[in-house]
């Protein structure tokens, strides 16, 4: 998922109780909710390199607790430092600055604050896991991409549930500050409490249907066997799916409509697998194509020829008859057209070879790997 949902589910996760037990709960579980994305990192080093890595170790189950105390050795640092910098108050001001006390009195249980840690660092992986990107829970002892493919990268519904459970809260505190109610401590569990049921209610909708659109897609007839299907969803209908079937000759895309039980396909939005060639052949052997089909499970690589990257940065000095190898996956070719770009799926990629397939050039996202 995109990040702000995952700082949004950290904090409801504290503001269903974990903030009553502990000081700095909801600052570490906030922070622990989007710790895994640090992996971004890696993207300095390039797009290949990012695609390698990200969603690696810090998404996995044998990760996760180092993440965890990771996050809590950073809340540790800000306590201490937030001690060191309290100005003593001149006598008779009243009691001095406790550094061994956070917010609202609550002392700091380190171990609990691990504990919370841990628990916000699995509902990113958990939240990863529900749309068609995917992640490696059990690397590095088994490498396999798993996916639930059921909510796109970015769910509005989910998106506003948790994003109200926090606001409104505050701004019925406000209403009650004014009729001069005395304030609540810890206000809002009821409410986080609520909107973490609408998505686990949301997720227990969205499995369901993508079952159902698995099972229209199987049950429709092609000309061709049906060799495997997928469903990917679409944000906020969760009655909407875009369906991949593949056959020993070509991928059928269609669309899916598990309200109606109807599957549209026609002849338009049907694939033809690309040959091979020497040149494709080349290209899955270069770093970007192993990592690349690593992770892709609707992988199509095709011979583009003497053709440029669309969208690409161009590449100088190319030599004489050098020739564009595409990688792409169809799990994405829908959310082109969602993000408004129709011409390049996202998370594309390109091998430029020379005329003795030598490597000249990677492109990822549009991105060149120095």
């Amino acid at each position: 998922m995109e990040p702000v949902t995952h700082f949004l589910a950290g904090a409801c996760l504290s503001r269903a109780g974990c903030n009553r037990r502990t000081a700095y709960a909801t600052l570490a579980m906030t922070l622990a909710a989007e710790a895994p994305d640090l992996d971004v990192l890696w993207s300095l080093d390039g797009p290949v390199a990012s695609l390698q890595h990200h969603r690696g170790v810090t998404h996995t189950l044998i990760g996760a607790p180092f993440v965890a105390l990771a996050v809590t050795g950073a809340v540790c640092l800000w306590h201490r430092l937030r001690g060191r910098r309290a100005v003593k108050p001149a006598a008779g001001a009243g009691a001095p600055f406790q550094p061994s006390v956070g917010l609202r009195g609550l002392q700091p249980n380190w171990l609990l604050i691990w504990l919370f840690s841990f628990v916000a660092v699995l509902s990113h992986l958990l939240l990863d896991f529900t749309n068609n990107y995917g992640l490696r829970p059990f690397f590095p002892f088994n490498s396999r991409w798993y996916s639930w493919d059921i909510v796109f990268i970015f769910e509005p519904l989910i998106f506003l549930a948790l994003l109200a459970a926090l606001v409104l809260p505050a701004i019925f505190g406000l209403a009650d500050r004014e009729i001069g109610a005395a304030r609540k401590p810890f206000r809002g569990r009821g409410w986080a409490i609520a909107a973490l049921s609408f998505v686990a209610i949301l997720y227990a909708i969205r499995n369901g249907e993508h079952q159902r659109a698995l099972n229209l897609l199987r049950a429709n007839p092609l000309d061709e066997p049906t060799l495997r299907v997928a469903a990917e969803p679409y944000p906020i209908n969760p009655f909407h799916w875009h369906g991949i079937v593949e056959t020993a000759d070509y991928y059928q895309t269609a669309s899916v409509s598990t309200r109606n039980d109807a599957v549209d396909t026609d002849t338009d939005q049907r694939l033809y697998k690309p040959p091979v060639t020497l040149a494709t052949l080349a290209a899955k052997r270069t770093w970007l194509g192993h990592i690349y089909l690593d992770w892709s499970s609707w992988p199509v690589v095709s011979d583009l020829g003497s053709q440029p990257a669309p969208g690409a940065p161009s590449i100088p000095n190319l030599p004489p008859d050098w020739r564009t190898v595409e990688f792409r996956d169809l799990r994405f070719g829908y959310s082109a057209m969602l993000l408004g770009n129709s011409k390049t799926p996202p998370l594309s990629g390109f091998v430029y070879l020379g005329a003795g397939q030598e490597v000249e050039a990677m492109i990822l996202n549009g991105r060149e790997q120095k």
